[in-house]
């Protein structure tokens, strides 16, 4: 957990990540909106290939493309792997449920990562932390409503927030000795290559609309990645990440307006168990890092 120092610019820092959120909530509008037509392969692709125009950008204006040399490149086809299962997963979900609803249940992520990290990256979690893992994953519960037949939808989304997890500790198992414009270049390439292959058996040719819904999912994905990772380099984790829960909210807002989509009270519910837990969570590593800073 990244701790203050001089540079830091908190104000700056929660500006970009508000930015990203947004951008982020627009783009999975977008992707609701383009699966009606496209399947999953096809939106996809353009969110990883056309992502890529803003992400060379940025690696040029900020250190060249030096710094995509990498000896760890099975860990980067590994990341990318899981990302893209993540990725696909919520696309897919986002056909199936309410966009507030499959938002909600990726707040989840936190939580399981804190959870996974135990066995995958060795670290030790003590009681406070335990409780709240376990007060989270009632908050899934609730959102998930299990009393029923749980939807297709639902599953996804849930494998998505598990793969995306997984895909956050592959990314700070890379960052002890790869950049971060390495490890968002390979998983654009990887993606890019994955995605190109598959493309054949699920092509369908956009019309014009098609096209422009496609092209701006890359768009907004590319450049809502550079703003989420300027946030993080501007401001400590603890401060900047509690404003990616402000999803919720055009979650909310764009499913009413384009689909007339509510969540019910069980969403809201879950969501808000969810988010305190994964606050405390993010509280609590930030005061143990604290601590280790002073010993």
């Amino acid at each position: 957990m990244s701790q203050p120092n001089s540079d830091d610019r908190p104000l700056a820092g929660i500006a970009a990540m508000l930015v990203a959120v947004v951008l982020f909530a627009t783009m999975d509008a977008l992707i609701k909106l383009a699966s009606a037509e496209y399947s999953t392969v096809q939106i996809v692709f353009f969110r990883s290939a056309v992502a890529f125009g803003p992400i060379l950008v940025y690696l040029v204006r900020t250190g060249g493309i030096a710094q995509i040399r990498t000896r760890r490149l099975g860990g980067h086809a590994y990341r990318a792997v899981i990302g893209l299962i993540a990725m696909a997963s919520f696309f897919y979900a986002f056909s199936e449920l309410p966009l507030a609803d499959v938002v909600a249940i990726g707040f989840a992520a936190p939580i399981m990562m804190t959870a996974l990290a135990i066995p995958m990256l060795g670290e030790r979690v003590g009681w406070r932390r335990w409780s709240a893992i376990l007060v989270g994953f009632v908050g899934v519960i609730v959102m998930v409503k299990p009393e029923g037949e749980i939807a297709l939808g639902t599953w996804l989304a849930l494998l998505g927030t598990v793969c995306y997890a997984l895909a956050m500790i592959s990314i700070r198992q890379l960052s002890r000795t790869e950049s971060a414009g390495a490890i968002v270049f390979y998983f654009g390439v990887f993606g890019v290559a994955v995605s190109g292959a598959l493309l054949p058996f699920f092509w369908q040719m956009p019309d014009a609309k098609g096209w422009a819904i496609l092209i701006a999912v890359g768009v907004l994905g590319g450049i809502a990645q550079i703003f989420m990772t300027r946030a993080f380099s501007l401001a400590p984790i603890s401060v900047v990440s509690p404003f990616d829960y402000t999803a919720i909210l055009w979650a909310t807002l764009l499913g009413w307006w384009f689909w007339q989509d509510f969540p019910d009270w069980t969403t809201f519910t879950g969501a808000a168990i969810v988010v305190a837990s994964g606050l405390y969570i993010l509280r609590r590593e930030a005061a143990l890092a604290a601590e280790r800073v002073q010993r």
